[in-house]
């Protein structure tokens, strides 16, 4: 280890490509994942900012923003499991914002909105968490036909300031606040009280699209969203945890957009490319150390050492790769919060992609090897 090491700093001019080629797959893998990752867990953020365990849905509702309506009377049978101590209804699904032409408006602009209805109560186990640390929002959503979006949806809706009006399902909705961090990766999502939105979204009095419930434990919300699934007790809806529904909300997102694909292939790219750079560039620096390897040989030293030798300039070439990959993603990953979106660095993400970049670094390594069947002490009389 200490000769693989040494041989790198010798000639950290040859093996600096190597190095570089490894920190640019791992950064790839990272970014590209972890961007993946990100923007998928828009669409599952009135899930993930809310303090609600369990989400009770119609059957086979694959997505939060996609719920068709269930008979609100279900808040029943959630309501008696001895686990449950909250339940609430929340109403949640797609629908068309509009922008008539007026003004310097020439064209009406229109515009994927996801209708977001909860209880005005900071108390509310279905309200995210930035209005939950706005009470004066959930006092101005009291008022019919009010709405709260994300600032930074205010382009895309023709939002400029508060007071301005659109359109929801021929409705005219007034926005009275903008709240941060609750962007959306489809419609945007737009706030508002339940009563707003069972209009917003024709439904009445007898009809809900979600029921909420908080547990005493996780392992309480488990239990009971596994008795809930049973269609023999509880016909016609779906349960599930608050994680479970995470997960199938974004993995419907990946899997419908393509997202998923199109970044799995980029990143997949990548690792190509770093790999035939590192195997060319540890290739060409143990074939440049032949006469060095031929020294060796005939001191007597085994062939199978120096193949450890260059196995463990590989291992080295990986390690300072992640090392110089590391601070680079955690600067890029700071520029895509600035701009908007987030890349989510999270260890089920870090960890492999390490994993991987070194066992590509490794590989490359195995390949680089080839150069060492022809060292024979002899090459030194040549």
């Amino acid at each position: 280890m200490n000769y693989a090491l040494a041989t790198i700093w010798h000639e950290r001019s040859r093996f600096l490509p190597a190095i570089l080629a490894v920190a640019f797959c791992a950064v790839l893998i990272t970014v590209q994942f972890g961007l993946l990752i990100g923007l998928l867990s828009m669409m599952s953020t009135p899930i993930d900012r809310a303090l609600a365990d369990i989400w009770v849905g119609a059957p086979g509702v694959q997505s939060v923003d996609q719920g068709p309506w269930i008979p609100l009377q279900f808040r029943n049978r959630v309501a008696a499991q001895p686990e449950v101590t909250e339940v609430e209804d929340v109403y949640i699904s797609f629908s068309q914002w509009i922008v008539p032409a007026r003004g310097e408006r020439y064209d009406t602009l229109m515009s994927a909105c996801t209708v977001v209805g909860t209880r005005l109560d900071p108390n509310s186990i279905a309200v995210v968490e930035p209005l939950r640390q706005a009470p004066h929002l959930l006092a101005a959503l009291a008022e019919p036909f009010t709405v709260v979006i994300d600032r930074s949806d205010c382009g895309r809706l023709g939002v400029k300031q508060i007071g301005d009006t659109a359109m929801i399902a021929q409705r005219t909705v007034r926005v009275v606040g903008f709240v941060d961090g609750l962007r959306s990766l489809g419609g945007a999502y737009v706030f508002c009280s339940r009563e707003t939105a069972r209009v917003l979204l024709f439904l009445n009095d007898s009809q809900t699209t979600y029921i909420v419930a908080r547990t005493r434990t996780p392992e309480d919300a488990a239990r009971v969203a596994e008795r809930l699934r049973d269609q023999t007790q509880f016909p016609n809806m779906t349960a599930m945890t608050r994680d479970e529904f995470s997960f199938r909300s974004r993995l419907h997102w990946m899997t419908t957009t393509k997202a998923g694909l199109a970044l799995a292939f980029t990143a997949l790219l990548g690792l190509l490319v770093g790999a035939v750079v590192t195997s060319q560039t540890l290739y060409a620096a143990t074939a440049a150390s032949q006469r060095e390897y031929a020294t060796l040989r005939a001191m007597g030293i085994p062939r199978w050492r120096l193949k450890l030798s260059v196995l463990a300039q590989s291992f080295w070439v990986g390690l300072g790769g992640l090392l110089v990959a590391a601070p680079v993603t955690l600067l890029m990953s700071s520029a895509a919060t600035a701009v908007g979106t987030q890349v989510r660095l999270h260890w089920l993400i870090v960890v492999p992609a390490g994993l991987v970049t070194m066992a590509m670094a490794l590989g490359s390594g195995l390949l680089a090897l080839r150069s060492l069947q022809q060292t024979d002490p002899v090459y030194n009389i040549r």
